[in-house]
């Protein structure tokens, strides 16, 4: 459907502007919309570092219809996608999930990569492992002839060579979201790539039911605790901020995290000393790592001694992720919802009795 512009005249020529046939609700993310057209759609994203700024538009393309003419500004997909190029774990894992694994030809280091699956077909050829995402293997990209790339962009930085292939490179910015269930909402654009518009909108609504379900539950508590998150990496502390989709989830899960009045969606470095300042007393401490073995009490005062002097430490309230031995980063982007089920069972085990945790343990 075109409207004319009558007042745009171009040396007597009418310019026309494609207006939408349906435009898709987004319920809970803020980097992205969808708008239907006749012969195509269109899906805008956000610069989630300048959100007044679109960092891209991407034209989406039935493969069995002949290419439109005059068509908008922006990059071509043909669709449904049958041969993609994934840098990011993450992302092949939520391939997975969609049940779209078969039309994954290629990942970027499969080291943090724990399906089965997917590493069985890497064993078998049938996905190739194009090295680092930072430098990824693009002869590879070429002779397995991906049509997309799907990268997790990062502020004031580009892909390099894999710019100049032609290849459309789809920058999924799902975690700059600053609500989880915003973060789980951009499957809704993943699925209408490979053609699974039904299916992905089934799962991300079956999500949205159980996490709000679940955050209910916490809704009257009369007692929120204190919590502090991750740990120091060199010289900083790098703390996830109040309004990020970390920093959310732990609110819906009934605790007071006490940087919560850090007003950004990214991560936060801090000193030490900062961070022993605010959270010195904390009743709760979570962090996530990635060694071979679970980590211990005595581990972490080795590895930094002033440790010792959270009260979290003190009194044997540490929670640990070990996110090589659990499916924690497969499954932070679409299921939020059963990672706040091992919050909640943390901070108030009476609201979830029974509850067997998937992804923390207690520090032993």
């Amino acid at each position: 459907m075109s409207v004319f512009l009558g007042s745009c005249i171009n040396r007597n020529r009418e310019i026309t502007v494609d207006m939408p046939t349906g435009i898709d609700s987004v319920y809970h993310a803020r980097g992205f919309n969808i708008s239907y057209f006749d012969n195509y759609i269109s899906v805008d994203i956000r610069d989630p570092w300048d959100t007044l700024k679109m960092r891209q538009k991407y034209i989406l393309v039935d493969k069995d219809s002949i290419l439109p003419a005059n068509l908008p500004e922006g990059v071509i997909i043909r669709i449904p996608v049958e041969r993609a190029v994934i840098y990011t774990s993450v992302h092949t894992a939520l391939a997975e999930q969609m049940g779209v694994l078969d039309k994954v030809v290629g990942v970027c280091e499969p080291e943090y990569i724990i399906s089965k699956s997917v590493l069985d077909k890497i064993e078998e050829g049938k996905i190739e492992d194009l090295g680092s995402s930072t430098s990824p293997n693009i002869e590879r990209i070429m002779d397995i002839k991906s049509e997309i790339i799907i990268a997790s962009p990062f502020e004031n930085s580009g892909y390099g060579v894999a710019e100049k292939l032609g290849i459309p490179i789809v920058e999924a910015a799902d975690y700059m979201e600053s609500h989880p269930l915003g973060r789980a909402e951009w499957i809704r654009f993943y699925g209408l790539l490979f053609g699974e518009r039904g299916k992905a909108d089934s799962m991300f609504f079956a999500v949205v039911q159980n996490y709000n379900r679940l955050k209910q539950l916490t809704a009257e508590v009369g007692k929120r605790p204190t919590v502090m998150l991750e740990r120091k990496y060199g010289a900083s502390w790098f703390v996830p901020s109040g309004d990020s989709y970390i920093g959310t989830i732990h609110a819906d899960a009934g605790a007071d995290y006490i940087f919560s009045n850090y007003r950004d969606s990214g991560n936060t470095p801090l000193s030490f000393e900062t961070v022993l300042d605010k959270g010195v007393h904390a009743d709760y401490w979570l962090f996530k790592y990635d060694t071979k073995r679970d980590m211990t009490y005595s581990d972490l005062a080795d590895e930094y001694p002033p440790y010792r002097n959270f009260d979290p430490f003190k009194n044997k309230k540490i929670y640990i992720c070990n996110t090589i031995l659990t499916p924690y980063y497969d499954d932070i982007t679409l299921h939020p919802d059963w990672i706040l089920e091992d919050l909640i069972y943390i901070y108030h085990p009476n609201l979830l009795p029974g509850h067997q945790m998937k992804y923390y343990q207690k520090m032993k």
